[in-house]
């Protein structure tokens, strides 16, 4: 089932009713943006906190929503578009709680590749709408007009930031080879 057609059913349900309709929202929508938190922070516990409290924010949200609004609602950059902001706003906090709260509470589950540290190393070198269009766009294979809407930059601009991120990569990957 497409994305377009599993929101337009969980639009639907949240009509119908805002809790159920928003518990399949949870369901689809935030391992994705997990993933993706998790990519642009290097950080699981700041990558749980930033779907949580995207997925709080969005139902806060929903509920002052009206029909009309609703049934306009774009789920994934709406989601998207909060997800990045609140990355935004703790890139700058301090972090020393956090490695101790990832050790103390290692994942349970290791859906993660092998190479999990080497590729974060990889994408932490790209600079910011570098790194922010190259996870979203091969990490979470959102569409570019997706990514220019969420990040609010031109379509073109996100092309040359995914373009130059990956040539960046592919750069990084090749020194790393010779060595």
């Amino acid at each position: 089932m497409r994305t377009g057609t599993v929101d337009e059913a969980i639009i639907e349900a949240m009509r119908r009713d805002l809790d159920r309709g928003f518990t399949e929202l949870v369901r689809t929508h935030q391992p994705g943006i997990y993933s993706g938190a998790y990519r642009l922070t290097r950080s699981r516990t700041e990558a749980e906190d930033v779907a949580q409290d995207t997925m709080l924010r969005a139902y806060r949200s929903l509920r002052g929503f009206d029909d009309q609004r609703l049934c306009e609602l774009r789920i994934r950059p709406w989601l998207w578009t909060i997800a990045l902001n609140l990355v935004r706003s703790r890139a700058g906090k301090p972090r020393e709680d956090i490695e101790a709260a990832e050790w103390m509470h290692p994942p349970t589950v290791d859906d993660e590749p092998m190479d999990d540290d080497a590729w974060n190393e990889r994408l932490s070198r790209l600079n910011g709408p570098q790194r922010t269009a190259v996870v979203l766009r091969h990490v979470l294979d959102l569409p570019i007009a997706e990514i220019a809407e969420i990040t609010g930059r031109p379509e073109g601009t996100v092309k040359a930031d995914i373009s130059r991120g990956l040539e960046s990569l592919r750069r990084t990957m090749t020194r790393e080879a010779m060595l």
